[in-house]
């Protein structure tokens, strides 16, 4: 058996090779992996920036949209432009463990012009199109799993060109144990007749949880076309009496029916008792004998929850509708049946907000019916691949029917040959702007606004990532945005306090403030002023943070008012958010021989 040292020695006394050749080819001696995915790691211009600089926010406060009363606070929707690598590294420190929900719906590298990396299309000849793809996804998707909670799922469409790849990369971030379903959307029921082979209806949206847990999938409730029979043929026979005013007589006219026998040899029932209808009506109640679904102490029931019993015809075989069905466990087929509409519809979709020209959208309805899976209705949804921002109206829209969820969109401007696409300003914000509030269809057709709602938007900056003090110093100044983010407090209320230019306080719902002191020179003084404000605002609940050039947060200075305030180190807390997403700052580093470890799968079987 070869000495793996020995070969790692080796390669690194070789001359002839720079650094890099040396990393690569240690890199490969130093591959574990028996079984799975393996690709050529490609480098992404995106991430060389992260070696020198920290991403933060920044608002652009002339594109809020806030609609809060006095009384009512609404959900802050929030949309970030940048490059979803750098904003998603951001988000590590606001929403880490802190997302429920998450949809995307990734470039399907086609080679259609639907996939950009550094800059280029990636196009069906390029021979690391697949390696390029893996390489862009799993690094997004590795941060995506730190910001779900612990109950959190994530939902990703995709068709045939990335499938297999995207359920083996999900198989190892995810792991394999935590995957829930292979969702297939029927996205066109008129598929393209130009295939010898077959034609494609469907799409997929696989499924995962971050930990397997417990949580029944409800999906919406379905309505219900069609009444139900109440004789079932393989029932034992009951004997149940049926009270007039209880059900409906579709019957017709006036009718006297003797006792005996009604209806067909599979729907027979037995009239026990003399009936007579006048005008549409029963004027007795109805003693039947018959193969039932129902007992009468269920029949009872029933009737207590308004459930609608209906006799048609002359034949007596029941029927009954309920007015409110439990919604089911959503089956893994998803089209017409549950409300779901096809791509056609999310184009005329689009078309009504006077969007033309994006390719492949998906309509509100599926994501919308996918979000309804989460059986809460207070949480935070992500999508980082946002486009024309579908996910934020179908998550607007279900907050119409129930709950108080917030969604965080990440939108990219295109760059080819030298031109942008500005997509966030001029198509995402545009149409969220416009769904909440209110706006007319490019057919006449006015849309109510759903004002309910608040967006916020937000830009990828930076600065220097090499932690000296005047780079820390600097940081702090620019967490502003980051961390009104990460406490939901987002009206600025400074002068409450004093007006000075070394703090700010700003306020959110329940309560509850966030306070950031950029210079520690004046802790003495917050104290007092904070005395102050918790002497008027005694229920005040206060996040305060506080610069310092290690980690310590001056708890001792801070004592007096400890109990309504929690304190934490600025930028300490950013620096740690970011430690284990960030790249490495030295790329041209060589990697020591790393430790054989065994690969573990679920059964506990070494490959």
């Amino acid at each position: 058996m070869m000495n793996k040292k020995e070969i790692l020695d080796k390669i690194k006394d070789l001359e002839g090779l720079n650094n890099d050749e040396k990393a690569f080819l240690i890199n490969l001696v130093n591959t574990k992996k028996k079984y799975g995915l393996v690709w050529e790691d490609k480098p992404e211009d995106v991430e060389e920036e992260l070696r020198t600089k920290l991403p933060v926010l920044k608002e652009v406060k002339e594109r809020a949209i806030v609609n809060d009363t006095e009384t009512e606070h609404y959900p802050n929707h929030i949309l970030i432009e940048g490059d979803n690598l750098h904003a998603l590294t951001a988000l590590t420190f606001t929403h880490e463990n802190a997302i429920d929900v998450i949809y995307i719906d990734p470039p399907y590298n086609r080679g259609e012009n639907d996939f950009i990396y550094n800059d280029d299309y990636i196009d069906k000849d390029d021979t690391f199109r697949h390696s390029k793809w893996l390489s862009f996804m799993s690094k997004r998707l590795k941060i995506a799993k730190r910001l779900l909670s612990d109950k959190g799922v994530v939902f990703i469409s995709i068709d045939d060109n990335e499938f297999a790849q995207l359920k083996m990369l999900c198989d190892e971030i995810f792991f394999e144990k935590n995957f829930i379903e292979c969702f297939q959307w029927e996205k066109t029921q008129s598929p393209s007749n130009l295939s010898k082979k077959s034609k494609k209806r469907l799409e997929y949206v696989l499924c995962y949880e971050k930990s397997k847990t417990d949580l029944r999938y409800t999906g919406l409730v379905q309505e219900n076309p069609n009444d139900n029979p109440l004789l079932k043929s393989n029932n034992n026979f009951k004997t149940l009496e049926f009270p007039k005013e209880a059900v409906e007589c579709k019957i017709k006219g006036n009718h006297i029916l003797e006792p005996g026998e009604y209806g067909t040899a599979k729907n027979k029932v037995i009239l026990k008792n003399r009936l007579e209808i006048k005008n549409g009506k029963f004027l007795n109640n109805l003693i039947l004998e018959g193969k039932f679904v129902w007992t009468q102490t269920n029949l009872e029931d029933e009737i207590k929850k308004k459930t609608r019993i209906i006799f048609k015809s002359k034949t007596l075989a029941p029927r009954y509708d309920k007015l409110n069905y439990a919604p089911e466990v959503p089956p893994n087929i998803i089209d017409e049946r549950w409300g779901v509409a096809t791509n056609d519809v999310a184009k005329s979709e689009l078309e009504g907000f006077g969007i033309y020209d994006f390719d492949y959208p998906k309509p509100v309805s599926l994501i919308k019916y996918l979000i309804s899976f989460y059986p809460k209705q207070n949480f935070t949804l992500l999508d980082f691949f946002a486009g024309t921002g579908t996910t934020l109206e179908s998550t607007i829209d279900l907050n119409l029917i129930n709950g108080n969820r917030q969604c965080i969109l990440v939108c990219n401007n295109e760059k080819k040959n030298d031109t942008i696409n500005y997509i966030p300003e001029t198509i995402t914000y545009q149409r969220a702007k416009k769904v909440i509030n209110g706006y007319t269809k490019t057919n006449g057709e006015y849309v109510e606004p759903r004002n309910k709602n608040n967006l916020r938007y937000y830009r990828c900056d930076f600065t220097e990532r090499e932690p000296s003090l005047p780079n820390k110093r600097q940081l702090t100044l620019l967490a502003t945005e980051l961390l009104c983010i990460k406490e939901d407090c987002y009206k600025e209320i400074t002068s409450e306090l004093a007006s000075k230019n070394w703090h700010k306080l700003f306020t959110g719902a329940n309560s509850h403030y966030v306070y950031i002191i950029y210079d520690d020179a004046f802790i003495e003084e917050a104290v007092e002023l904070l005395k102050a404000f918790i002497t008027q605002n005694p229920q005040a609940q206060i996040k305060v943070y506080v610069f310092s050039n290690g980690q310590y947060a001056y708890a001792e200075e801070f004592e007096e008012v400890a109990e309504n305030i929690r304190l934490a180190a600025l930028p300490d807390a950013i620096y740690k958010a970011y430690q284990y997403i960030l790249p490495k700052q030295n790329k041209e580093f060589i990697p020591e021989l790393e430790e054989e470890t065994p690969v573990e799968f679920d059964n506990g079987i070494e490959a």
